[in-house]
Order: C-alpha cells, then structure tokens, then sequence
C-alpha cells in the first residue's frame, strides 16, 4: 500500500509512505483483510480531519475577539468564510509569517 499526496501547482504527487506486505500483514493480524484498505483510508481520513478541527479551533478561539475589536459586526457560522474573514484581514500573518 503507498499513500501519495499531491501537491499541487505541478508539484506531482509524492509518496509520503509505503507499507511492506509484512507491515500489512502485521496490521492484519489485528483487522479483517477484507477491512484492509477501508480501514487505512478511515484513519487517514480521521488524522487530517481532526488536525483541521483541531487548528480551526485555535483559529476561531484567537480571532473571534480580534475580529469584535476592529468591530466586524457579523462573524460567519460556515467555517470556511469565517476562515476567509479571518485571511482577508490586514494584520492576518500565518505561522510562516509570525516567525519572521
């Protein structure tokens, strides 16, 4: 099994893991095979998903009073325009930014 991520802008794709068929084996020994592939999918799915709950949870937790002092007077219940609020703000660094 290899698990590949694109990257986009002409970046290709780039295999970020393979398993062996004895690490699969190994993982099998405590799922159904026939579970295999769904299994993998389902965790890798649950890790990024939780990494963006995660982050935007700390986004809106630090911004929500930033955006009530620069008196923004409807904040968005839709993740992704409030992420979008956030971003289109001046003062808005990432952490790249912050770092510099």
């Amino acid at each position: 099994m290899k698990i590949k991520v694109n990257h986009g802008k002409g970046g290709g794709d780039k295999e970020i893991l393979e398993l062996t068929e004895t690490q699969k084996k190994v993982i099998k020994n405590d799922i159904e095979a026939e579970l295999f592939d769904e299994d993998m999918e389902r965790r890798l799915k649950w890790i990024l998903e939780h990494k963006y709950e995660q982050c935007f949870k700390r986004l809106k937790d630090e911004w929500e009073p930033k955006l009530a002092a620069l008196g923004v007077e409807a904040i968005p219940t839709n993740k992704d325009a409030f992420a979008a609020l956030v971003f289109s703000q001046p003062t808005y660094k990432d952490k790249s930014q912050r770092k510099e």
